[in-house]
Order: structure tokens, then sequence, then C-alpha cells
């Protein structure tokens, strides 16, 4: 009976713990001081309405803002331009904290609205339309017999022209043709009423905020980026804002098309106001990017950016700020919690419990397999199950295997899924890998209810290997433990420490299982030098394989950190 109640007072304990400490954040002395930083002159309006906002917030707090081309000897410098560094001087220390996007758009009525979904427009294609004074019609660019002209809008902007013809590929001299109009809400207006029309505009400007979708008559344009006539798997993300945005963090937009908004200093900040504020923006002050025509981060990038401040903290020490955001909820989930733990109380009596072990065990393949073919997305939380987690803006998660494991397993073949309404618990049986047969079980890397699978990868399940931080993605899932599990799962840098460790782990595996004088031994590792080749077990047997998986992948919950 005594066992049986422990996990619960356990329970009880960590909430008036996470209480405490909601309590003790309230009561932390208000900032105090001033601070001065710097804009350049594109992100001074922003970064006032910034200033001011988080000074009322803090009425004790004073920030002098100077508007200045560059200022990196010492503050802070807000700008979205990249600048420079002199190689005989320190690198310096540089965080985003938004982004400026431009999006080509047309009109939701297009006739070919599912052809041009289809294939996309590449920025060659694209760029005919702007160069030809004479007028393109959209037969010409989707190879149909569809004969209507396409009207292009553009706003009479040089710096939004200068960048669309960086993209184009178009020199900066080059005259775009198209029907001029003064600013974004008018173009918006013309694409809207116009079922041929094609223009560029920021992501911002054609966000119905109260909505949080996309305007009425408004669709994004697929860019096909590889110009082979067709939208490929990672060209697909252009079905809503959040997708694009999400592809725009991991670089499958067109680089020209997008600008960061940067934090620069010569050094890490340090002073306590400056630290503040950077958290704030990376908070609440997200909210007033779109009225200045910017498009905020994702939540998991800025998680990924505190951490640039907070190299050494707990990760619930980061989330700091949310905790404040979202106090209210918080304590009623708490409240909830103590509900559910009275009713567990009951429920044990008639079950018996059953001790969770958390099982601790990631894309283009090349020859050789080490810590720098690896692909490691920052904001991304890890797991040591070789699993990644992603929370949403909805509160859903995310999950997927990583880079490492599809490299070691090489083309996977299938794959075996549980069910959406399924439950699962951190540390189960989750998913199992496929190549020709032999298999590898996953363990879940948090607990929660099974929302939606990637039905996509019953169909083509090397998608893990092409793509899996991204069209790879396993389970959506309704997370039931988040603030608690949260605390266990590691950010980009850390992760790739310890990844370093795996591979040493892995040599060990190798080793140990295998003859160094044998044919299979010369199939995983290259001559020169002893690198590792990639793809080591996709020419192993089943014997080899279920190995790896109780000595690697079962094992790993007892090898050091």
């Amino acid at each position: 009976m005594k066992i049986k109640i422990l996990p619960l007072i356990g329970l009880l304990l960590l909430n008036c713990s996470f209480l405490h400490s909601i309590n003790e954040i309230k009561t932390r002395p208000p900032l105090k001081g001033s601070i001065h930083i710097y804009s350049s002159s594109e992100l001074y309006q922003l970064t006032s309405t910034w200033a001011n906002e988080f000074c009322r917030l803090n009425p004790n707090v004073k920030i002098e803002l100077s508007q200045e081309d560059v200022s990196l000897k010492k503050n802070l410098f807000f700008s979205s331009d990249e600048y420079y560094v002199d190689p005989s001087t320190d690198p310096l220390w540089k965080m985003e904290l938004g982004r400026d996007i431009l999006v080509p758009i047309i009109n939701s009525e297009n006739p070919l609205l599912d052809e041009i979904n289809k294939k996309g427009l590449s920025a060659q294609s694209i760029a005919q339309i702007f160069t030809n004074k004479e007028g393109e019609f959209w037969n010409a660019l989707l190879n149909g017999d569809f004969n209507a002209p396409i009207h292009y809008y553009l706003i009479n902007d040089e710096a939004v022209q200068s960048r669309i013809a960086s993209f184009l590929g178009l020199s900066q001299n080059v005259v775009l043709n198209g029907i001029q109009l003064e600013n974004e809400k008018d173009l918006l207006s013309a694409i809207q009423k116009d079922p041929y029309a094609i223009g560029f505009c920021k992501m911002a400007d054609i966000i119905d905020l109260p909505g949080q979708r996309i305007v009425d008559h408004i669709k994004l344009l697929p860019i096909d980026r590889n110009g082979n006539g067709q939208l490929d798997y990672t060209e697909q993300i252009y079905d809503d804002l959040n997708t694009l945005t999400r592809g725009v963090w991991i670089g499958k937009y067109p680089k020209n098309l997008y600008r960061n908004i940067y934090s620069i200093s010569a050094k890490k900040p340090t002073n306590e106001i400056e630290v503040a504020f950077l958290k704030w923006i990376l908070s609440d002050g997200q909210q007033l990017l779109a009225a200045a025509g910017y498009w905020d981060l994702m939540v998991s990038e800025r998680l990924a950016n505190i951490e640039l401040i907070y190299n050494d903290m707990n990760l619930a020490t980061l989330n700091e700020n949310y905790v404040l955001t979202n106090t209210k909820n918080l304590i009623i989930t708490v409240a909830v919690s103590f509900g559910l733990i009275l009713i567990m109380l009951v429920v044990f009596q008639l079950i018996k419990y059953k001790k969770v072990t958390v099982v601790e065990t990631k894309s283009i393949l090349s020859a050789v397999f080490n810590l720098n073919s690896l692909t490691i997305p920052k904001g991304l939380l890890y797991d040591k199950t070789h699993t990644w987690v992603y929370m949403e803006k909805d509160g859903k998660v995310k999950i997927g295997i990583d880079d490492f494991l599809q490299h070691v397993t090489g083309a996977i073949t299938r794959v075996k899924m549980k069910n959406t309404g399924d439950k699962v618990k951190k540390g189960e049986h989750i998913l199992s890998i496929i190549q020709n047969g032999k298999q590898l079980n996953i363990y879940a890397p948090i607990s929660g209810v099974i929302k939606a699978q990637n039905d996509l990868l019953l169909k083509n399940s090397s998608i893990i290997n092409e793509d899996p931080y991204s069209d790879g993605w396993v389970y959506r899932i309704e997370p039931t433990n988040w603030i608690r599990e949260m605390q266990f799962l590691i950010m980009a840098e850390k992760y790739k420490v310890w990844l370093s460790k795996e591979f040493s782990r892995l040599r060990d595996f190798l080793t140990e299982t295998l003859n160094p004088d044998s044919r299979d031994y010369a199939l995983v590792v290259l001559q020169d030098g002893g690198e590792l080749k990639d793809s080591i077990l996709e020419k192993m047997g089943p014997e080899i394989w279920e190995d790896f998986q109780t000595f690697f992948i079962d094992n790993s919950q007892i090898m050091e950190n």
C-alpha cells in the first residue's frame, strides 16, 4: 500500500514545489535602472515600441534609444542586417527576435489553383512575368490550355522591389514590370478582386489577426525551388501560415525572401535589465511584431534563443516568462491535478501500479558518418530515445526520430505506428522502424494522447530518411505531463555534446559485436582513418539489429550522460 501511494505523494510535492516557485518569481524585487540601446533606421519604430511597452510594464526602468547605422562596441543593437565581422576581432553575439518575410500571393479563385498547388512556380518562370513588357499568360507558365493574362501587382517600394529582384536572380538595375501600387493595403485589395493576379507582400499583411488565418480570397503561391516542374515533399510548405513559418525556420523557404531581426552586441548580455528586456521580447513582445509588419518566431525558436542567454539554467527556469504569462491557467491545471490525484488514490486500490521505466536510448546520407554529417536544428527539444519534440502554437506536440538514428539504419522501408487516440507514456514503445523485415523499436519521449499520425509514412516511410525533422514527423500528441517531462528534454547544443558520446558508444558496440577482421566490420568502417560509413546497419542481418536493439537502444538508460 505504501509503495502504491508513494508516486502520488511525489506528485503532490511536485505541485506544491511548482506553486512555491511561482510565488518566488512573483516576489522578486522589481527591475530598477536604465540602459542605452541602439537601432538601425528600418527597425527604429519597432524597437521604440518594444522599449516603451517594456518601460510601461516596469515603471522603474528607463531605456534610452539611439538611431545609428552600426553600434557594436557596446550595448545592444537591433537590426535586420547581418554585419561583416572582422576575423581579427572576437565574433559578435547575435540572437534572432523575429523575421521580415516576403511572400508571393495569388487570388484563391484562380481557375488554375489546383495545377498551381501541384506544380508551383519557379523563380525563373516568375521572372519572365516581371521582365516581359508584353505580358505573360498562365498557359505559358503551366503548359496548359487556359489562355488568360497574368496581372502582376507591385508595391512602389525600392527596398521591397530590390528583394524581389534578388529572389528572381535579376540585376538590381532591372525595372520590374507590373501595376504599381502605393502600399500593401492597396496591393492586397487589388489581388483579392483579381483572379489572375500575382504579387509579393509581407506575410504580416495577409493575416486576419482575430482569426489567425490568411485573409479571404488570398492564397500563398507555392515556389518550385529546384525548378523541376513539381512541388516535392520538401517544397510543400504553403498550406497555411504555421507550416510556412516552420519552413522558413528550417531552411525550406528562399533566403532572399526573408530577413531575420537580430539583437546584436559584442558579447553576450549580462546586464539584468538587458537580459530581462530580451526575454520579454521573446515572450509578450512577440505580439507587437505583426502590427509593425514583421513575423514572430515559433515557440521552440524562442526557447532556443533564451538558451543563448541562460546556457546553464534549468529548462523550467528558462520558461519563466511563459509561466508568468500563463499563471492563471497553470494554477487551474494544478488544482485539477489535485482532484485527479484523489481519484487515482481510489483507482490504485483496484489496479496494480505499473512502474514505467524511462528508456534513454536523428538529411542526406553521405559516405562518412560522424557528428559533422548530422542535422541538429536549433529550436527543437531532444530526448535520449533518439527522438525530437516540438510544441506547436495550439499546444499539441510533434515528435519524430532524430538524424542520428536514420543514418544508422539507412533506408527505412516500413513503419509500424500506434493509432490515433492511443495513450502513451514516456519510455513506452511508440514506433517500429523496419528495413526489409529487420526492425528497431523506438520509445516515447513524452506522455500523452496521440491526436494524429503522419499517414504519409505509411505510403512512403523513406520520408524519414529524407526529412526527419519536418515531413518525416511521426505523431502529433496532446501532452499530459508536459511541465514535468519537458525538464528532461535537451536543447540542440547540449544534444550535440551527448551525440558525440553516442558515437563512442556506437564504436564500442560494433567492436564488441563484430569481429574487427570480419567482412561485416569492413562494411561499416572506412579503411582510411577508421571513420564509420553511413547506413551501418543497412547490410547487417537481423541478428545484428536485435543486438543493436538490446545493447545500444534498450541499454542506453544505464549509460553515463
